[in-house]
């Protein structure tokens, strides 16, 4: 198992070629410790069980927003007793067991921080930073997250950079379609300002703006320290 203090250990790659890598299979994931990877992306299919799993809990708890501590082996019973025995969270949260194991065996972690909710409106609708060392996020049902490639954004347009203007307007970037988006079902990694040598090269995202009347089902997973 892999520590996130063995990014330090990894030759240094200049901030200017941060990129982010996508694939097909979990396995995927561990490209998050090369150092010139700032998102890595596994693209999957939600099962027809899972989008149904989804739509049942935004149905029965609308404005559902849990955060859980769990390990690997209580991920499930610990979001069940938080959001009920129905027959969707047991579905749900097999799934949720899943990512949990593999962001604890990716970064050597007995505990997570885990958060589930859903969303009417963007949480963190301008792009920005996390001061994390890595986060795991998927959107279970409705549009998900947006990010922005480190060589087409100009980082001083970042929080009082932007000069109260929109991002589109502040010249963060400069065209509509250098905004990237995952899809609903991918998992990302999302690496953070705090993660060794990191720092000035955190992935930049937000949240999606939503449509009248969609929700979002949406989780991340993040270290407990942070």
């Amino acid at each position: 198992m892999k520590d996130v203090n063995h990014a330090s250990e990894v030759t240094y790659t200049d901030i200017k070629d941060r990129h982010g890598l996508e694939g097909s299979q979990s396995e995927v994931l561990s490209n998050i410790y090369q150092p010139e990877i700032n998102i890595v992306i596994w693209k999957r299919n939600l099962s027809t069980s899972l989008v149904q799993a989804a739509d049942s809990i935004l149905d029965a708890q609308p404005n559902l927003e849990k955060w859980m501590i769990c390990s690997p082996q209580d991920t499930c019973a610990t979001i069940q007793q938080a959001i009920g025995p129905l027959h969707a969270v047991e579905v749900l949260s097999q799934d949720i067991a899943r990512l949990v194991d593999i962001f604890c065996e990716l970064f050597n972690q007995e505990r997570v921080s885990l958060k589930l909710s859903s969303l009417d409106h963007a949480m963190c609708p301008r792009f920005h930073v996390d001061r994390v060392p890595c986060r795991m996020i998927t959107t279970y049902q409705g549009v998900a997250t947006q990010w922005l490639p480190h060589d087409v954004a100009d980082r001083s347009k970042l929080g009082t950079g932007n000069q109260g203007k929109p991002d589109e307007l502040s010249g963060l970037f400069e065209n509509a379609s250098d905004i990237k988006q995952l899809n609903c079902g991918d998992v990302a990694l999302l690496k953070g300002e705090i993660w060794d040598k990191n720092q000035g090269a955190g992935l930049i995202h937000r949240s999606p703006q939503l449509p009248n009347n969609l929700r979002r089902l949406m989780l991340t997973i993040d270290f407990i320290n942070d």
